[in-house]
């Protein structure tokens, strides 16, 4: 797309590529700064784009990515009636006792857990529910809840790079290439085994043998019986049975013609019907209104401004004249063209969506299919693009959708995320991650 193809007239005929690049930058300046909250900002950088006619209204609307709106409004609202069988008490106690109340084995124990469901359900669903049930344990063993919540995010985007249906980036590159589940495991899985346990090791030098629990208060979590955890038996099955519908829904999300967003909405909706069935309408509209008042509106909200702000520079062409001057610049070296795509969709994928880059990656790299011996030649490009857009995410606290999420939990609890802090922790290690993914696509592909 050249640069203004999409828009309308801007304000003082400014040049929209620059005049959305420039909303963009300081958007996200006024973020790492921290001094007004990140839903606000993104939202008045959201009504800038409008107002000074980068983008339309329609274009606007049509820039939000409703299915990831759906799928977190969804997946709170199952969150927030879920708890309150006390589910979430009953695995943090569960996963206490099995790490024998040791502070290190609980996060490495996390990490674990949240990495393998990551690669099988959506990052964000997956966070939605680890992270209240990790906010337990870290109240109960009396040990700070921020470095167990912050490792969730980095196994989530970790994780979900191994499968084709783990990171919306993977769905798109193999409904684009025909790639199958089979082909994402085969060839994502070994690296991001050695990632995933290079992180472990490093959570473990940075926060694990410097964890201390008093031993009254391992001795407290020790005597506890998960079972007794439950307060509503009732509601607790009637939330399996609406999560493991919900599941099977996001398994079979693609024969269904579902989208995730639809399917988590129809359980929430689901949910709230069986809980509140045969209960007085006002005892109804109140339970109902405190249900709604769980969801992470905060959340909701930034990540519309966002992505409007994202479609404003996706309008006007910089994503495509990036992708264009990467490839240009690598001068048609299979070696250096796999190896940038695979650097630069890390570095982008860091401050923007990962998915309209991947989006505006895939015929680009299409079209160098006769430079590199036809579509089969492309595989490296294709692996070193999933791998950069997912693993990217981390290295920043707006990278990924998981990464917000989870700071929207955790600013709730009273364990704020700040976008400075995070980026000096965060950014390193996915640097380590992506210098894994370099070294493996080398040897194996190139």
């Amino acid at each position: 797309m050249e640069a203004g193809a999409a828009t309308h007239a801007t304000l003082f005929g400014l040049d929209p590529l620059w005049l959305s690049t420039a909303i963009l930058i300081v958007s996200y300046a006024t973020i790492m700064f921290e001094r007004v909250n990140r839903a606000i900002v993104a939202l008045l950088g959201a009504g800038a784009v409008i107002v000074s006619g980068v983008l339309d209204q329609e274009q606007a609307i049509a820039g939000i990515d409703f299915n990831t709106i759906a799928l977190l409004t969804g997946t709170m609202l199952l969150v927030a009636i879920s708890k309150r069988s006390g589910v979430f008490q009953y695995a943090a106690v569960w996963s206490a006792k099995v790490a024998r109340g040791s502070p290190w084995a609980m996060l490495a124990l996390l990490m674990l857990v949240t990495a393998l469901v990551s690669a099988f359900l959506n990052n964000v669903t997956t966070v939605l529910f680890m992270a209240p049930v990790t906010l337990v344990i870290a109240e109960q063993l009396e040990v700070p809840p921020y470095p167990f919540l912050f490792t969730e995010i980095l196994a989530s985007n970790i994780g979900g790079t191994a499968t084709l249906i783990g990171d919306p980036p993977n769905i798109i590159i193999g409904s684009a290439t025909g790639l199958t589940f089979n082909d994402f495991l085969a060839n994502l899985a070994p690296v991001i085994l050695i990632v995933l346990g290079a992180q472990i090791a490093i959570n473990h030098l940075i926060w694990g043998r410097k964890m201390k629990v008093d031993e009254a208060a391992r001795a407290r979590v020790m005597a506890f019986k998960p079972a007794e955890a439950i307060n509503d038996w009732p509601l607790l099955w009637k939330s399996l049975f609406v999560l493991v519908l919900v599941i099977v829904g996001f398994v079979l999300a693609d024969p269904l013609q579902l989208e995730p967003g639809s399917i988590a909405m129809l359980g929430a909706a689901l949910l709230l019907l069986l809980e509140h069935l045969g209960r007085p309408g006002e005892d109804q509209s109140h339970q109902v209104h405190h249900t709604f008042g769980e969801v992470e509106w905060i959340t909701i909200f930034f990540f519309v401004g966002l992505f409007i702000i994202v479609a404003g520079v996706e309008h006007a062409g910089l994503l495509s004249l990036l992708a264009h001057e990467l490839i240009k610049a690598t001068g048609g070296d299979l070696t250096v063209t796999t190896l940038a795509v695979l650097w630069a969709s890390a570095l982008l994928s860091a401050i923007i969506d990962n998915i309209p880059f991947v989006a505006t990656m895939i015929p680009v790299i299409k079209n160098m299919a006769a430079n590199f011996g036809g579509p089969e030649g492309l595989l490296p490009l294709w692996w070193s693009l999933s791998l950069g857009a997912c693993l990217g995410g981390n290295g920043t606290l707006i990278g990924a959708s998981a990464n917000l999420t989870v700071a929207g939990i955790g600013d709730r609890a009273g364990v704020p995320f700040r976008f400075v802090p995070f980026l000096v922790m965060a950014f390193p290690m996915m640097l380590m991650s992506v210098l894994i993914s370099t070294a493996y696509v080398y040897l194996r592909y190139l």
